[in-house]
């Protein structure tokens, strides 16, 4: 995951006050969205009796009084001047919304759930140009709305329709602000379409989204620009299905999540159609436009494996490619099968500083596989941290920004847990090295289940090493705490308790309680929320290290994290 932040403050719904706590979990999607039941039109418009009679009152006494007769043009003038009122009010009242999330406070937005999107784009053969696009988002309402937010804010807005009638929409914040020509009510489908521009040139202050290879284009949305690239509900909590179109110029190749649905010819451009069978969360979809190879392979249980790669390098990248299928069977044998119907690697030209675990095609520079300076060993614990992720972040996905930890701490322990089981690169040395630097890495980033927020402009900054090495030193603990058969244990529950849907801390909290069979509540609080670490279960020798002798050398960002490694070479490479 990538190293560099975004946005802040308060949520408010239209129809409620948002509670800034963590949104409430998604039952998960497991097919396609269920038809939406079709809603009826607008109601019809009253009638205006333009040549009534005027009305007689009676008061108390028995006087009568006459109202005076108002013409036509002088009701027009009214009606025109009163729904210009209302228009004026309607704008003034468009604001940004959020789910309250701690770190991101406008990110995501309250009111509906989103079953599915529907992703067209058409490439125009450079990537400094805008994209063509159409957004299509199929969900359910979870309150009654007269206006639906979405996030989006890198392109422009042609046009939006709700259930197939023109909808008006504005732009405040980063949000698109949508007025259906109907309130929708709780509990209802909704068909929202946006027609807009993609542009994969980054605004000032504005990172991720697109990013611009030598030949085209991949993505990178964590944490929070994916609304970017389309219009969305931008937030982990909020899982869905996902379809993407893409169109580009005859010689080039795309690849998206998920498996391949067809790609049509015609004429000078090729349509390529992808879609996924498990939901995923808007920060986790990729899409590669390039002039690119495609190297299958079969993955355990006869699973699909597809690496995409620049055409001139592919017998030069296949014997890392290779590894992959052995690297998926060392996973499963650690936390069960792998939970996705395909996977692969996306290797980029381009100078990103760090690796992604996009669902089912995870994003690499291609540079970390061609630099002699990388260790063999190095290269491929990357590779596993990544693969990690496709069971810790993508099919059980953050209930918020503060249980990221949950991500890249097991995905740091998995990479550990490699090297030392294939390389003899002792984790045991690794995690002494982390300890002596986790009370640095706490007053400069937050413990690891409460990092402190991103600063300005750098939206991502909460991936700090307190939530790689940081974290994965609470799971070393943990295990000494309740043993190895009861940590392995809990380790294939949770992702087989919450494939496919979104889990937070007090979940992992009360689980690993009841597996361990011990109320694990004050051992947790004081590892993840404490300011200082706590002593090491079985290693009281262990002591916090001055900062001008914590740790080894900053490590490369796989994934985005610098982190401090002990025992040995640590990781060489620059962080973004």
């Amino acid at each position: 995951m990538p190293l560099n932040p975004r946005v802040d403050p308060h949520a408010r719904s239209h129809t409620r006050t948002v509670q800034p706590g963590p949104a409430e979990p998604r039952t998960a999607q497991s097919g396609p969205a269920e038809p939406r039941t079709a809603r009826s039109g607008p109601a019809e418009p009253r009638t205006t009796q333009s040549g009534a009679e005027p009305r007689t009152v009676r008061s108390r006494t028995t006087r009568l009084r006459t109202r005076p007769r108002i013409s036509r043009h002088q009701k027009a003038a009214l009606l025109a001047s009163a729904v210009s009122v209302c228009l004026l009010a309607a704008a003034a009242q468009a604001e940004p919304l959020g789910i309250g999330d701690r770190l991101y406070p406008y990110l995501g937005n309250p009111g509906y759930d989103v079953a599915s999107y529907d992703v067209s784009l058409t490439y125009p053969g450079s990537n400094d140009k805008p994209l063509q696009a159409v957004t299509t988002i199929d969900a359910r309402t979870t309150a009654d709305l007269d206006r639906i937010n979405l996030d989006f804010a890198h392109g422009t807005v042609r046009s939006v329709d709700v259930d197939g009638r023109p909808a008006s929409f504005t732009s405040t914040g980063e949000d698109l602000v949508v007025t259906p020509e109907s309130p929708l009510a709780e509990g209802s489908w909704t068909r929202i379409t946006v027609r807009h521009t993609s542009d994969p040139v980054a605004a000032k202050n504005q990172d991720g989204g697109w990013v611009r290879t030598t030949d085209g284009l991949a993505m990178a949305n964590q944490a929070d620009a994916a609304h970017l690239v389309f219009p969305c509900n931008d937030h982990p909590s909020d899982k869905a299905l996902f379809t993407f179109h893409v169109t580009a110029p005859n010689g080039y190749t795309v690849v998206a999540n998920g498996l391949p649905a067809g790609a049509d010819r015609a004429g000078r451009t090729t349509t390529w159609t992808y879609r996924t069978r498990h939901p995923m969360a808007t920060e986790l979809a990729q899409v590669s436009i390039g002039r690119s190879a495609v190297l299958r392979r079969e993955g355990p249980h006869g699973l699909p494996v597809r690496d995409v790669v620049p055409g001139s390098d592919a017998k030069a990248l296949e014997p890392w490619l290779a590894k992959t299928p052995g690297q998926i069977a060392w996973m499963e044998s650690k936390v069960g099968t792998f939970p996705f119907e395909t996977y692969g690697l996306l290797m980029a030209q381009a100078s990103t500083g760090f690796e992604l675990e996009t669902q089912t095609l995870s994003l690499f520079e291609k540079n970390l596989f061609t630099e002699p300076a990388y260790p063999k060993w190095y290269v491929e614990s990357i590779m596993v941290h990544e693969l990690s992720h496709q069971w810790f972040g993508d099919s059980v996905s953050p209930r918020t920004w503060s249980d990221v930890w949950l991500n890249e701490g097991h995905a740091t322990w998995y990479e550990e847990l490699y090297a030392q089981e294939t390389a003899h690169r002792p984790m045991e040395e690794r995690m002494k090295a982390a300890y002596g630097a986790s009370d640095r890495w706490r007053q400069a980033g937050g413990p690891p289940a409460r990092p402190k927020p991103p600063a300005p402009g750098q939206k991502i900054g909460i991936f700090r090493p307190s939530v790689y090495d940081g974290a994965a030193l609470v799971l070393y603990a943990l295990r000494q705490e309740i043993g190895r058969p009861a940590f392995e244990r809990l380790e294939r529950v949770w992702v087989s308790e919450h494939r496919d849907s979104t889990a937070g801390t007090a979940d992992f909290v009360q689980l690993a309680s009841a597996v361990s069979g011990r109320d694990l509540t004050g051992f947790f609080k004081d590892w993840l929320y404490g300011e200082k670490t706590p002593p090491m279960p079985g290693h009281p020798d262990w002591k916090p290290l001055a900062p001008a002798k914590a740790a080894g050398p900053a490590g490369r960002a796989a994934h985005g994290h610098t982190a401090a490694h002990g025992g040995g070479a640590g990781k060489p490479g620059s962080a973004r």
